[in-house]
């Protein structure tokens, strides 16, 4: 009885000093991850500006929820995530700065469950290191305080994956299967579609393996995400196959195309490259892009060796399927599309990074580790730069929109009140006017409702450079601001 006392104290005794070290390493860890998120969230603030007016895309997004704008077009391929998602601020709120806050403190808080989601898989300087090498890419930083879905999608799959992983090794046991469930359906929630390419190598896994409990997971979260999206296909689109044939068509017909010139293209700063013509950006704005599949190979082939390698085979494979449609299926580039792949190539790019400027035993190379650090500053500069340019072009062209509204305020197009023609979404959303289009992508008026429109409220229509006036238009009051031609509709 003596000796079974002892066997316990004595073993808490060894156990207590074990457990008091883990929880402080443990501590500095989250600590560690919690930095790089909140220096990310500080960044945005500071390099984006948070009086940045809404984009194109915002403006549909958050005109859903708000009580101060009417709803634009919602197009085929859009789901309603981004809107819910901005609701708490813009359902009662016009403030786009306060819009812009919230949304940097929520994708830092993001990015940090994101990474907290791959803890035991990877120690922490590796996780702090990927976190701050997502975080400081232009196009991360750039739409991290933007009401987009793409950061969004990344987040989900940092989220699925790493929890994925947990489970399959037995990491966190079924808790483990919650983060899936959740990771997967924030994704489907912001692109369905998305959601689908990136949880491709993780179904092919599990119905291989036949392993039950993570594919309900990966299920289950698509439908929880995608449950909406699938609904509103048969309410107003006539079904599932013709919402997804519609959503095809505006991208320009999904199919073997190849993109990855116009991803190259689009990496200088161009938030959209449509048509994606001209010269590409110079080789040192490009060079990361070039060789970060090369160092997320070299992370997979260290994670082999070390006798780990689904911790970066799988998340390797789940960018390159969310990476194939915007590489080699689309005639056009926009660089957030590629940020899921980003997201999770980041896993393995730092554990790369690391097995280069310390050996097995945790000796540092000094050579090798003052050319990684060299190749990083100059990265860092590299993505600065750009976004300081793309910044600087948004502010201004936004800034556009802005004075157009004044200057149609002043001949009488005020709420309620109708824009057609040219960028006649965002141009409505600044006017505060609903806005309408008779062909294109975001067709959902006719000529014929336009004039019954322009009886009872003021209607104005946008020329752009070199255009002419729509036929219903030509007899308009015709004016001229800036480089655009307006014709405001006479009223009765």
């Amino acid at each position: 009885m003596a000796d079974g006392a002892d066997t316990v104290l004595v073993g808490r005794r060894r156990r207590d000093p074990t457990t008091t070290s883990r929880t402080p390493r443990r501590l500095r860890g989250d600590a560690l991850l919690a930095a790089v998120a909140a220096v990310f969230t500080v960044a945005q603030l500071v390099l984006v500006h948070p009086g940045m007016g809404l984009g194109w895309d915002e403006t549909v997004y958050v005109s859903q929820v708000t009580s101060h704008h009417p709803a634009a077009f919602f197009s085929a391929p859009r789901s309603r995530g981004v809107s819910l998602l901005v609701a708490p601020v813009a359902s009662w709120s016009s403030s786009t700065e306060l819009l812009r806050v919230y949304l940097a403190v929520l994708s830092g808080v993001g990015l940090y469950l994101a990474l907290r989601a791959w803890k035991g898989l990877y120690p922490s300087r590796v996780l702090a290191t990927a976190g701050a090498f997502f975080a400081t890419l232009w196009v991360t930083l750039f739409y991290g305080p933007q009401a987009m879905p793409n950061y969004w999608v990344a987040i989900g799959a940092l989220i699925c994956v790493g929890c994925f992983l947990r489970s399959w090794q037995g990491l966190s046991g079924r808790a483990a299967l919650w983060g899936v469930v959740a990771g997967t359906a924030l994704m489907a929630w912001m692109r369905p579609t998305d959601a689908v390419w990136v949880t491709l190598p993780l179904l092919v896994l599990v119905l291989v393996r036949r392993r039950r409990l993570p594919l309900l997971a990966l299920v289950g979260g698509l439908a929880a995400g995608g449950v909406e999206w699938v609904i509103e296909a048969y309410g107003w689109y006539g079904g599932l196959g013709e919402r997804l044939s519609r959503a095809s068509e505006i991208q320009g017909g999904l199919g073997w195309n190849i993109a990855v010139d116009d991803q190259m293209r689009s990496l200088g700063g161009r938030a959209l490259c449509r048509p994606c013509s001209g010269s590409l950006p110079h080789p040192v704005v490009t060079l990361w892009w070039v060789v970060l599949p090369v160092v997320a190979v070299l992370g997979v082939v260290v994670a082999v060796r070390a006798g780990r390698a689904a911790r970066a085979l799988i998340p390797f494979a789940c960018a390159v399927t969310a990476a194939v449609p915007y590489l080699f299926m689309i005639g056009y580039a926009a660089p957030r599309f590629l940020q899921p792949a980003y997201a999770l190539l980041a896993v393995p790019v730092a554990d790369a990074l690391w097995h280069l400027v310390r050996t097995e035993r945790g000796r540092w190379r000094p050579v090798a580790a003052a050319v990684v650090a060299l190749a990083l500053a100059g990265h860092l500069a590299v993505q600065f730069a750009v976004l300081v340019g793309t910044v600087d072009r948004n502010v201004a062209s936004r800034q556009d929109w802005t004075r157009l509204a004044d200057e149609l305020h002043r001949l009488g197009v005020r709420p309620p009140c109708l824009i057609t023609g040219h960028e006649s979404i965002p141009i409505g959303y600044y006017t505060g006017c609903s806005s309408g289009a008779t062909s294109g992508n975001n067709e959902n008026t006719t000529v014929a409702e336009i004039v019954d429109t322009a009886r009872r409220i003021p209607v104005a229509t946008v020329i752009g450079p070199g255009g002419t006036p729509p036929g219903y238009a030509r007899t308009w009051t015709p004016h001229r601001i800036v480089d655009l031609g307006v014709r405001v509709a006479p009223r009765e």
